[in-house]
C-alpha cells in the first residue's frame, strides 16, 4: 500500500503530541510542599532615668557687709532624662556636715580654725524645666516627706534641667576661709 500523505497530515497523533509538548514546556513547575510557623517578636522596656548636676557656687559671703542683713543666693542645676511613662522624684540629701536637720558647709583646709557655714537648698517655684529660682525659696529640697521634687511629665527623651536654689542666710559670724559641702542628688522612678 502506497504511502498516503493525506493520512499523515490528518493524523491526530502527531499534532496532539506537538500541542501536549508545547503545553508542558510552558507549564508552571509544580510547587514544593510547605508549611508555616509564627515567629514571635518582643522587647522589654523598663523604667529608667539618668541624672547629672552642675555645681552651685555662692561666691563670696561678706558677713560684716553685704550679707550682714541680706542673704546670699545662687543657683545650680540638676538634669534628668527618663523613659516614657516614668514618674521621677528628685531628692537631695543633707550633705556631709548636717546638724539638727540643716545643711552646713565645712571650712576647708584650715590648720588654725574649724567652722561651718549654714546654707539651704530650695526647689524652684514651678516643676516645669528651666523655671528660675525665686528668693527667698519656699519649699526645702530634701529627702523627707514634703521635700521631694516632682518634675512635670516628660514630653520627650531628652534631658530636662531644673534649678537648685541655694541660700546662705545673713548675719552668720564665721571664720574666714573657703567652705564646701557635697550633696547627693537622687532620682527615684
Amino acid at each position: 500500500m502506497p504511502f498516503d500523505r493525506r493520512k499523515r497530515n490528518s493524523s491526530p497523533g502527531y499534532a496532539g503530541l506537538t500541542a501536549i509538548a508545547a503545553a508542558l514546556a510552558l507549564a508552571v513547575p509544580p510547587r514544593a510542599a510547605g508549611t508555616t510557623a509564627v515567629l514571635g517578636i518582643s522587647a522589654s522596656v523598663t523604667a529608667n532615668c539618668t541624672i547629672s548636676t552642675t555645681a552651685l557656687s555662692f561666691g563670696r559671703y561678706e558677713s560684716l557687709q553685704a550679707n550682714a542683713t541680706t542673704a546670699l543666693n545662687a543657683a545650680g542645676t540638676v538634669s534628668i532624662a527618663c523613659t516614657k511613662g516614668a514618674a521621677p522624684k528628685i531628692t537631695m540629701d543633707l550633705g556631709q556636715n548636717p546638724n539638727a536637720g540643716k545643711r552646713y558647709m565645712a571650712l576647708v583646709a584650715s590648720a588654725s580654725a574649724t567652722g561651718t557655714l549654714y546654707y539651704e537648698l530650695y526647689q524652684p517655684p514651678d516643676p516645669a524645666p528651666g523655671t528660675g529660682c525665686s528668693f527667698p525659696g519656699t519649699t526645702f529640697w530634701g529627702a523627707s516627706a514634703g521635700q521631694t521634687f516632682a518634675p512635670s511629665p516628660a514630653t520627650g527623651r531628652g534631658a530636662r534641667t531644673f534649678h537648685v536654689c541655694g541660700t546662705i542666710p545673713p548675719g552668720q559670724f564665721v571664720a574666714m576661709g573657703t567652705y564646701a559641702d557635697t550633696v547627693v542628688a537622687t532620682v527615684n522612678f
